[in-house]
């Protein structure tokens, strides 16, 4: 008699919010407690693995708006300009962008349901993309809900937000106007198209362990399934 498990399918988390917000450092932490429990962990970034054309996306934009190349720092702020041009002629061009990269990644979160993993995590996903448009505009609005019928729903989507001064002091890229402007984007998405699970402002120790304990709950499951019970949490336990 054949006694296979049917191999299960594996847990997708996303992470957003605005630049500096501190994903690159939850995602680390997140992965490494995963990996450190036994589990197989897949990291997918937006930009890199999913978004369409982002070769003539960053030269034309380069070419068009003159903003600085490359990542900034406290050492070396810089200044882009790119998704922080809102005009109604690159509303319309995201438009169509953006729909390339929900065709994308549908294609990319199936490939990767696919693999022999336990855990799928996003660096950005289809909300930091969303985030760009002007969400008081009832086109963008009906835009949005429209992109987000279309993609597929993540396990757990956490929005982490920030402060924009501090998140501006830590990456250095576009102007505090912006990043107040795209703050409220991403809130008013989260209430317009809901399912993201909001992290408020917090030292990064206390936002590891709200989102530490947080997945280690929702992950687990019976059986032996999924995150393990008694999750390991950097040097304790969350169960």
């Amino acid at each position: 008699m054949r006694t296979d498990k049917p191999k299960r399918r594996p847990k997708l988390v996303t992470f957003s919010g605005i630049d500096g917000a501190g994903k690159s450092t939850q995602i680390l932490a997140l992965r490494a407690m995963a990996e450190a429990s036994g589990l197989r962990v897949r990291l997918i970034t937006f930009w890199d693995d999913v978004a369409t054309l982002t070769r003539f996306r960053e030269t034309a934009g380069h070419a068009i708006f003159k903003g600085d190349k490359g990542i900034g720092t406290p050492a070396t702020p810089i200044n882009r300009r790119d998704k922080n041009v809102r005009s109604g002629a690159m509303t319309v061009v995201r438009f169509g962008l953006y729909l390339l990269d929900c065709v994308s990644l549908r294609s990319v979160v199936k490939k990767a349901l696919q693999t022999d993993v336990d855990l799928i995590i996003f660096d950005r996903y289809a909300y930091d993309e969303l985030a760009n448009l002007n969400l008081r505009n009832f086109v963008a609005r009906a835009y949005s809900r429209f992109i987000m019928r279309l993609v597929p729903r993540a396990d757990i989507s956490y929005l982490l937000d920030a402060d924009p001064a501090e998140a501006r002091a830590r990456k250095p890229e576009y102007p505090i106007d912006f990043l107040n402007t795209c703050r409220a984007s991403y809130l008013g998405l989260n209430q317009l198209l809901g399912g993201m699970i909001v992290i408020p402002p917090l030292p990064i120790d206390e936002v590891e362990g709200r989102i530490l304990r947080h997945a280690a709950m929702q992950l687990s499951v019976e059986e032996g399934q999924g995150i393990p019970a008694g999750f390991v949490c950097g040097k304790r336990r969350c169960a």
